[in-house]
């Protein structure tokens, strides 16, 4: 096991708090976590705005559209990318990948973060950067295959409470209006 900065491990700057998946069909991908797994009410936001997408180092403007939902603690994501700007996201699409795409971890300290994935010697392969000083976050790849990509978020905390009432409306749904925009 590969300590970094004062001894401290990746797995010790969050716990895993949501799986992301890139389905190749968004919509029968939602319609599976609600009516199979029992996951909602599931929250989209269609055509996502953000303050800027740096992919591998360049500009990137993907256009997309994710929808949030909780089982138990965990967040469930889905995207889906509506244009062809390079982007985590047309890459999995691209290579016909399945499954998970990337876990999320929230951390408090983006600079410490940042500093330990250069450390590790792991690549930064999208940072995204929210209006409004709502936060930011790096997509890191550790090189361990599909499914192995991390995010790391760090979120004001006006928009951490947007996610804690998401989770209560899980904790509370009777099965009613599953998808939410």
């Amino acid at each position: 096991m590969r300590t970094l900065e004062n001894g401290q491990r990746f797995a010790q700057l969050g716990a895993v708090m949501q799986i992301a998946y890139v389905p190749a069909d968004f919509d029968a991908a939602l319609r599976f976590w609600i009516d199979t797994m029992g996951v909602g009410p599931f929250f989209v936001r269609e055509h996502v705005q953000l303050e800027k997408v740096l992919y591998r180092g360049e500009v990137s403007c993907p256009d997309f559209d994710m929808a949030l939902a909780y089982w138990g603690n965990i967040q469930i994501e889905l995207v889906r990318q509506h244009n062809d700007a390079p982007s985590i996201y047309a890459d999995w699409r691209t290579s016909g990948l399945h499954g998970v795409q990337h876990l999320c971890v929230m951390v408090e300290d983006m600079d410490q973060t940042r500093r330990m994935v250069a450390l590790q010697g792991a690549t930064i392969v999208q940072e995204v950067f929210m209006p409004a000083d709502a936060g930011e976050a790096i997509y890191v790849d550790f090189g361990g295959g599909p499914g192995t990509m991390i995010e790391y978020l760090c979120l004001a905390p006006n928009r951490i409470a947007g996610f804690d009432a998401m989770r209560a409306a899980a904790s509370q749904w009777d099965g009613k209006d599953p998808v939410r925009y």
